[in-house]
């Protein structure tokens, strides 16, 4: 008979990701109980769903600005998900906040490095957004973040533009 995983454990491993209680129970038994283990299938999970739910239509969304507190630097993004539900979620709109400031503090070029032209894809990752590690977290990238969203809701969820104001600044 398998032995049961703890509470503490359940609890601490949903803190790290915000996966559901079953997922995080499951991912622990099926990983004996090491939370490293765990931790990589419910990545693994998250990636098998966001790779499903690719196609799905996403018209609802938000809109999220952030303004560096001295107004000289500031950032616009378009983050869409399928539901006007799920665009209402302390998690969703957290993630527009989170990105919105991400964009203020590395100054993307281009959401993803297919979108980079040929002749400067040799740092790709370093001007891709979902390319780019997250500013919160070095470990995980701006994609691995939106995998972990769209696990978590279930939906389809798509950064669909993004822009970077900076005082004195050129405009391209």
């Amino acid at each position: 008979m398998p032995k049961k995983t703890s509470v503490e454990a359940i609890k601490a491993l949903r803190e790290k990701t915000s996966a559901s209680i079953n997922d995080v129970r499951d991912a622990l038994n099926a990983a004996g109980g090491d939370e490293a283990k765990a931790l990589a299938l419910l990545r693994k999970r998250g990636t098998v769903i966001a790779e499903k739910r690719s196609g799905r239509a996403t018209g609802q969304g938000r809109v999220e600005a952030y303004v560096h507190h001295d107004g000289r630097l500031g950032a616009l993004v378009e983050v869409n998900c399928e539901t006007d539900f799920v665009a209402r979620t302390p998690e969703f709109l957290q993630f527009c906040r989170d990105i919105a400031m991400h964009v203020a503090a590395m100054s993307p070029a281009h959401l993803q490095a297919e979108d980079v032209p040929a002749e400067e894809r040799q740092g790709a990752s370093a001007i891709s957004l979902l390319e780019q590690p997250f500013g919160k977290d070095q470990a995980t990238t701006v994609k691995d973040l939106l995998k972990g969203l769209i696990a978590k809701t279930g939906e389809n969820v798509v950064i669909r533009r993004f822009v970077k104001f900076g005082l004195g600044e050129a405009t391209t």
